[in-house]
């Protein structure tokens, strides 16, 4: 079960790379919240009921509810419209997003550890690159946040492979980054929005001391 929704968290990042409205993407932001949470739920079976409930609240709370809806004010608060305006058609995007699914996963082969677990590393590294590729194929400063928020949620995953063993520190540490980057990214847009009236990263290049 636990590898069918994670092939499933792959697919929303085909999804992903041709997704042009930002609704779409914060929906599948969501979305990803709540895989991770089912992955939590079957995967930690080994550890203290506390942890688990941490570690089950963080994903449900503020991955699949919480971020999404903050973003969603964002956008409401700065009047964006809703197109996330990549530099390069979905088409290639596409492509470029299957390579790097596809590429993780020939990576993986290629490892001979016993304790990798394949299918988290192809899909906690297909989170971070995709995640990467997000930010600098879209135009948006808002698109941006939504990229760093596919990266950690490609880190989210890669913790969970470890997570038996030392759940409370490391999701600790997720959390409290998710926490300052939303907030800080949040309130640096709304600045952006307030003094630009536009959140097109060319925009940056006005702004003076």
């Amino acid at each position: 079960m636990v590898n069918v929704l994670l092939i499933t968290f792959a697919i929303t990042l085909l999804y992903l790379s041709i997704a042009n409205r930002l609704l779409s993407i914060i929906k599948i932001l969501a979305f990803q919240g709540l895989l991770l949470f089912g992955v939590s739920f079957i995967e930690l079976n080994e550890i203290n009921s506390i942890n688990l409930t941490f570690i089950l609240l963080e994903t449900i709370i503020f991955k699949t509810i919480a971020v999404p809806l903050f973003l969603n004010y964002v956008i409401k608060r700065n009047n964006i419209s809703r197109e996330a305006e990549p530099f390069l058609s979905n088409f290639i995007s596409l492509v470029i997003v299957t390579l790097i699914i596809t590429v993780t996963f020939l990576l993986s082969n290629t490892i001979t550890d016993i304790h990798l677990n394949k299918i988290y590393f192809v899909a906690a590294l297909s989170g971070l690159f995709t995640g990467l590729y997000i930010i600098m194929s879209r135009r948006k400063i808002i698109t941006h946040v939504m990229g760093f928020l596919v990266i950690e949620n490609g880190v989210f995953i890669l913790s969970l492979a470890v997570g038996n063993e030392m759940p409370m520190l490391v999701n600790t540490g997720i959390l409290l980054d998710l926490f300052v980057s939303v907030l800080v990214l949040g309130i640096f847009v709304n600045k952006i929005g307030d003094v630009l009236k536009d959140v097109n990263v060319d925009q940056l290049q006005n702004l003076k001391d």
